[in-house]
């Protein structure tokens, strides 16, 4: 990028960077053992829809932000490893209309602790594991399996639309301002390269999510070509006073997931697939994706082209997936992931995505989503198309702003079984978002 990006932005983008938790720091103290870290993000956001999705008419123009502020720090202990911790609050809000679905309804506001945990890193104490190779933490933390294909975050800000306002969690649904787990206890095994595994327990407080409560293992393998990686999730608890009905098939839910990703060798090239079955009381369910992309790295911007094909049986549940790797991973579509819907159940999804940066601050995009209801058509038939367009643009390493413009078309209105109220015409959908991180 023309501009110097900070270590935790290169090679990433706008869109990662509010999928993920931050890692910004703004240092107050540093010797050879001890480092303390000030952390602030703050994230903006303007958005239009021209039409909506929660049975009521003409669009919506709504506004939300949030800023993430705390202290991180760690203290190496000789040849014992080092102890670190995080403790962020956020302050987060909605104006305007609110959101096109509905969920929020611009009076959301609150401050309230997102990341509180502390942890404890091997070192070289234990050489058979490597470096760091035994990692324990403990606390409100960020849990992610694989590229959140599963278990993202827990990330899911509604507000006070649905439930007479008892799942609001403060404000900023689009821009996620909130993506901690209430509970958790993590253990991981090996470091990053070769054999490693990892036994994680977490409790959600987030009221969309039924506060559940589960307990997952990995076992990966990471080499040149790729990873390889195998998930088992087990759904421990749910609270039956949030939890719908199809909520409570968590409870006793077994997960079973492989995962890769990698270029297999192949210079430029990367792939990536995930296939996962869910074991419910009311019976199996499955997802996968399968994925395959290139660079064309000499060719003017290096452009890079992505296929994905995605499909979700009809009872699957989503989870506590999310935006992982940019726009489109894994709410697919800005207008269909976020407001309309397919939500990632009972639906496949053809992608295409092709992304080029014509200078090195700027990333130019265009993706491409086609939708079909797989099952149950005649209920809701959410069958469509969207054409997202965005730009990110890394000002300066302490301003990073993204444009982006959707192109919506379901197949159905609300008038004859889908559910964009005022017929089925395009609906023209936009957004700007400004991050500052320090």
């Amino acid at each position: 990028m023309t501009t110097r990006l900070p270590h935790f932005l290169k090679g990433s983008s706008l869109s990662l960077l509010l999928a993920l938790p931050p890692v910004q720091a703004l240092e107050l103290f540093a010797d050879d053992d001890t480092h303390l870290n000030a952390n602030f993000l703050a994230v903006y956001g303007l958005f239009n829809s021209r039409k909506n999705y929660d049975g009521t008419t003409g669009g919506s123009t709504w506004r939300e932000g949030f800023i993430k502020y705390g202290l991180s720090a760690d203290q190496r202990l000789d040849d014992l490893g080092t102890l670190y911790g995080t403790a962020n609050l956020v302050s987060s809000a909605t104006w305007g209309d609110g959101d096109a679905a509905g969920i929020s309804d611009g009076s959301e506001r609150t401050t309230k602790f997102d990341e509180a945990f502390a942890g404890w890193r091997s070192g070289n104490l234990i050489p058979a594991l490597g470096d760091d190779g035994l990692d324990l933490s403990f606390g409100r933390q960020v849990i992610t399996l694989g590229d959140g294909f599963i278990i993202n975050d827990d990330g899911l800000n509604f507000g006070k639309g649905p439930a007479d306002g008892e799942l609001n969690r403060g404000g900023a649904y689009y821009l996620a301002a909130r993506h901690a787990f209430d509970k958790t206890a993590v253990l991981r095994l090996g470091g990053k390269d070769g054999l490693h595994a990892s036994l994680l327990w977490m409790k959600s407080d987030n009221r969309a999510q039924a506060n559940s409560e589960l307990a997952a293992s990995t076992l990966t393998y990471s080499a040149a070509p790729g990873t390889l990686e195998l998930t088992y999730i087990r759904g421990l608890n749910v609270d039956d006073r949030y939890a719908s009905e199809f909520q409570k098939q968590r409870e006793g839910m077994d997960i079973y997931s492989l995962r890769g990703a990698g270029d297999a060798g192949v210079e430029n090239a990367h792939f990536a697939f995930e296939y996962a079955r869910q074991n419910k009381h009311a019976g199996p369910e499955k997802a996968w994706y399968a994925e395959a992309g290139y660079t064309f790295a000499d060719v003017p911007w290096r452009p890079d082209l992505t296929y994905r094909y995605s499909r979700y049986s009809e009872g699957w549940d989503s989870m506590f997936n999310g935006m992982n790797r940019g726009y489109g991973t894994w709410f697919q579509g800005e207008v269909t992931g976020n407001y309309s819907g397919p939500l990632n159940s009972n639906n496949d999804v053809h992608f295409v995505g092709l992304k080029a940066t014509p200078v090195e601050a700027l990333t130019l995009g265009v993706l491409l989503f086609n939708y079909k209801t797989l099952h149950e058509r005649s209920t809701l038939n959410l069958d469509g198309r969207e054409l997202d367009l965005y730009a990110e643009w890394a000002v300066s390493e302490h301003l990073i702003i993204s444009p982006l413009l959707g192109l919506y078309q379901p197949r159905k209105s609300s008038d004859n079984g889908g559910n964009q109220v005022g017929g089925n015409g395009t609906n023209v959908y936009s957004q700007l978002t400004i991050a500052v991180p320090f």
